[in-house]
């Protein structure tokens, strides 16, 4: 357990001393969105294109990972929203409430700490979990969450935004680019290539600070009361429930004869084992969703996750 603590440690401490200095005000919130355009736009891609390129392509496009995941993932969003969707919540917040349930912070923090725990061989399995988080999961609870003003021209207008969202989203076009140059056995020029490599070592260390800094402000920002009963069940579905469905998933998938490979399944249960996506909170701002429930999610159960992803990583790995 130590030596997992000792890999994880500087992970979570580079989260809370985002988070620290912004609460003491020592990072201005004004500067934390040219913190997430460097990342989503600059380093995670550069980070996400080179794992790609050299990841076999075979693993990229593995239907069998795929198929698992998202099976898991549709079955964390339609139980949330059914055991959520009551008295108060309406599809809105139900939906939300979903997807930071479902959906891990795989691109900030499980891409880079994954790849430190288990090489670069996990690289395949962490991005293609990604990619259908990002284009069918975060789609699909956007759509859901337009059903409480209107009927199907409401969810049609959803549907179209969140795929334009997903067009300018620059992370499944370097995950793309990098599967074409895998599969084509293309590198980039020397220069070039140290160009990436520089911004790809910088995603790691800027993505963790910004994800406390995000943190930070939507506590500051959410002034209103917030029953624990409303977020604190979703963070431990988040950290407990989605892992260990996922591995059962994949086991009885296993026993059915698919072919899933043990280590891939292992990657899938850590990548569930994370915490909320952090860039769920901005997302429910855009779409006027309950912030603070959402933002206390992310907030519980990547405080948690420290002890409780640590313990998975000895379950499975150790």
């Amino acid at each position: 357990m130590l030596s997992v603590l000792l890999v994880t440690f500087p992970f979570f401490a580079l989260v809370l001393c985002g988070y620290i200095a912004t609460r003491a005000g020592a990072l201005p919130t004004t500067a934390i969105g040219g913190l997430n355009t460097f990342v989503l736009y600059f380093a995670l891609p550069c980070m996400l294109y080179r794992f790609g390129a050299g990841t076999p392509i075979a693993q990229l496009l593995d239907p069998a990972v795929a198929g698992v995941y998202l099976l898991c993932a549709l079955l964390v969003v339609g139980a949330t929203i059914a055991l959520t969707r009551r008295g108060s919540i309406g599809w809105n917040d139900a939906a939300f409430g979903a997807l930071v349930t479902a959906f891990p912070n795989t691109g900030f923090m499980g891409v880079p700490l994954l790849v430190a725990l288990m090489g670069e061989r996990s690289a395949g399995p962490v991005i293609l979990v990604l990619t259908i988080d990002m284009v069918i999961t975060s789609s699909l609870c956007i759509a859901l969450s337009r059903l409480d003003g209107a009927g199907a021209h409401g969810v049609a207008v959803a549907l179209r935004n969140a795929f334009k969202g997903m067009a300018t989203n620059p992370m499944p076009w370097s995950i793309v680019l990098g599967g074409v140059a895998s599969a084509l056995q293309w590198r980039l020029p020397g220069p070039v290539d140290q160009t990436l490599a520089m911004l790809a070592g910088a995603a790691s260390p800027v993505a963790l600070f910004t994800i406390g800094a995000v943190l930070a402000r939507s506590q500051m920002n959410q002034h209103e009361r917030v029953p624990a009963r409303l977020y604190v069940p979703l963070a431990l579905a988040k950290l407990v429930l989605h892992p260990l469905l996922v591995w059962c998933v994949g086991r009885a998938a296993m026993a059915l004869g698919a072919p899933l490979p043990p280590f891939a399944l292992t990657v899938m249960v850590l990548v569930a084992a994370l915490p909320s996506a952090s860039n769920v909170a901005l997302l429910v701002e855009r779409f006027g969703a309950h912030g603070g429930r959402v933002a206390r999610v992310i907030l519980v159960s990547t405080a948690l996750a420290f002890l409780s992803f640590s313990a998975a990583v000895v379950l499975l790995i150790e």
